[in-house]
């Protein structure tokens, strides 16, 4: 039995070495070293190779390693083949602490104060006290809802929408298309955290946006590919919205004439909302694989006809 790594090689190698000391029963090979492929089970990687089926034609599980799987072109996999998503608590830990920051430089007004320094403008603004201001939060699954516990003792006004309901204390839950014009409305501060789907790509565009109360702020910590970039200029442009803190792109990385880089309502960050670690993500992935042998369901097993 073996498992083929195939993604980034400098984690690789602490992957392996945390294989080797308390997984020694499986077999660690790193792409493209495949050594004999009769013998690979498993395959933990970013992306699937082509014709997975005839490279590893003893694959029983793909492990994505990321909570998405955008990335991967489901209908080119076998269809019998489970594809699991990697649910790392390191990886949740990241998404509440850049969350927590972008809606508190949001709220606290941070990119104005960022071009008054530029400008060497030394000017105070009325501060907005945290229950005035309402956060929604777009997708309500596990990270989602960690985030929501999170900015919940800063005192914001919390709501969040989803396609299915939801009960969470102390949040304002949506649900589907006929409650999204609702949830938007009150929504000063909106924060996507959605799966990228056929359904959800390119829902932040100019028909959302001017849903949103005048002057309100977007985050964008879910996919390139949730968010219109022209519609976002256009809304900056008109004063619809103020603001948007951008951790994702349609293209990465951005090139150097993206208008993104110098735009001063915009803040950019390159894809470091939170990224998989070997140490917080092992024990999540050898868990899922001894699920698997001892016939049990694993954690974060991908549904596919919803596409996550």
């Amino acid at each position: 039995m073996a498992l083929l790594y195939k993604a980034d090689p400098v984690r690789g190698q602490h992957w392996q070495a945390l294989f080797a000391e308390q997984a020694p029963d499986i077999a660690w090979r790193a792409w493209p070293d495949l050594g004999n492929p009769a013998e690979i089970e498993y395959l933990a990687a970013w992306t699937a190779p082509d014709d997975v089926a005839q490279v590893l034609p003893n694959l029983k599980v793909l492990f994505a390693l990321s909570a998405g799987v955008d990335q991967l072109d489901l209908s080119r996999l076998p269809p019998d083949l489970p594809v699991v998503r990697l649910l790392d608590p390191g990886i949740t830990r990241g998404m509440c602490e850049y969350a927590s920051w972008a809606v508190l430089s949001l709220h606290r007004d941070m990119l104005r104060y960022r071009q008054q320094q530029v400008a060497r403008c030394w000017q105070a603004h009325l501060l907005q006290p945290a229950a005035n201001r309402r956060v929604g939060v777009m997708g309500l699954g596990a990270q989602a809802q960690q985030i929501l516990a999170t900015l919940a003792p800063l005192g914001f006004a919390l709501s969040g929408w989803a396609r299915s309901a939801h009960q969470i204390a102390g949040v304002d839950c949506y649900a589907g298309k006929e409650q999204l014009p609702a949830f938007l409305s009150q929504c000063d501060i909106l924060l996507c955290v959605l799966p990228l789907t056929e359904q959800t790509r390119g829902i932040l565009n100019h028909h959302l946006f001017d849903q949103l109360p005048r002057g309100a702020a977007l985050i964008n910590m879910g996919r390139g590919g949730h968010l219109v970039e022209a519609h976002l200029l256009e809304a900056l442009g008109s004063g619809q919205l103020s603001g948007a803190v951008l951790d994702v792109l349609q293209e990465e990385p951005a090139p150097a004439s993206h208008p993104f880089w110098d735009h001063p309502q915009i803040v950019l960050t390159p894809h470091i909302a939170a990224m998989t670690q070997p140490h917080s993500a092992f024990g999540v992935l050898l868990e899922n694989i001894r699920r698997f042998e001892r016939g049990e369901p694993m954690v974060g097993e991908v549904d596919r006809s919803l596409g996550y």
